[in-house]
């Protein structure tokens, strides 16, 4: 069924590359990404690609800046090569909280990265969860914006999750995400009213919502720090709730993140696969993995063969 067709996947994720391509019963694209003593990324394609459809999964996940350039290079690689189309998978947006200036003198890095991606020679995006729907606009190409919903819903939360869960966003920029996964779970809502001080700090204030006595989802679009995750759990345990758990699309967890949720209340925290999780989140046993190699492969397929990919979006 796929003719003239290569994905390809960079450093940052390739085991989620195999499964897209397990799913497809397509073989991983033959690419070599290796780097110079002094740190230069340098790619090679080794297959004809000359007006194929080509595809590069690629997380652009911490070391952020390495993962981008290897993207860019890899696209570069292949327009110089004559690919007939280079489709960009991004299960997870690096820079996508630069996305609009919050103090005087700032950059949009959100934006910055778009134009060197679409520069680099890339066709067609494919994301994940983006932080800010608006990111797409930074693009003069298609783009098609999926979101990891159907995958946590069907692969763990609606048989674990029913309709005694209270959905909790942990801050009112994510209402409309938390009340979606309670639509679809037959179960209430709740909001946190926090303050932040600085970067990566954040202060409970307030729950919105009845919590005493139910089973709570604290849900949100990444874990960078888990700050913001683990005040939300305490001060949900100490309005009475009976049980804490977490999902998020992206699992970030940068710095003290593991050690801040394995000393928590969390029972567990569900994550996808967009972004590998560490030893150490594997070795904490709090972290449950969803996978959405699935939902990305349906989206190349339908791509490929010129099908809707709207039905995908929820």
């Amino acid at each position: 069924m796929f003719k003239r067709v290569s994905i390809f996947s960079g450093n940052a994720n390739p085991d989620l590359s195999a499964e897209i391509c397990q799913y497809l019963e397509l073989p991983v694209g033959k690419a070599k990404v290796s780097r110079f003593s002094d740190g230069e990324t340098f790619c090679e394609i080794q297959e004809n690609v000359r007006g194929v459809d080509t595809y590069i999964v690629q997380p652009t996940c911490a070391p952020v800046n390495d993962h981008v350039m290897e993207l860019l290079i890899m696209a570069d690689a292949l327009r110089r090569a004559s690919a007939g189309s280079i489709t960009a998978v991004i299960p997870y947006y690096g820079y996508g909280r630069q996305d609009r200036k919050v103090a005087p003198r700032t950059p949009i890095t959100s934006k910055l990265v778009a134009d060197l991606v679409v520069a680099a020679g890339v066709n067609r995006i494919v994301a994940l969860d983006l932080h800010a729907a608006q990111i797409q606009g930074f693009f003069n190409i298609p783009f098609d914006h999926l979101f990891a919903m159907p995958a946590l819903l069907d692969q763990h939360l609606r048989a674990n999750y029913g309709n005694d869960v209270v959905v909790v966003s942990p801050d009112a920029g994510g209402v409309e995400r938390a009340r979606a996964y309670s639509k679809r779970l037959f179960g209430s809502l709740a909001i946190i009213d926090k303050r932040r001080e600085r970067a990566n700090v954040s202060e409970v204030m307030n729950i919105i919502g009845d919590v005493e006595g139910k089973r709570c989802l604290i849900l949100d679009d990444m874990i960078d720090t888990a700050g913001t995750l683990v005040n939300a759990a305490q001060a949900l345990v100490k309005a009475g709730a009976k049980e804490v758990a977490a999902c998020a699309s992206h699992a970030v967890l940068s710095g003290p993140a593991v050690k801040r949720i394995a000393e928590s209340p969390l029972v567990e925290v569900i994550v996808t696969n967009s972004i590998p999780l560490s030893a150490e989140a594997k070795a904490s046993g709090k972290f449950k993995v969803v996978s959405t190699a699935r939902l990305l492969a349906e989206a190349i397929r339908r791509i490929h063969n010129s099908d809707s990919v709207s039905s995908l979006f929820v």
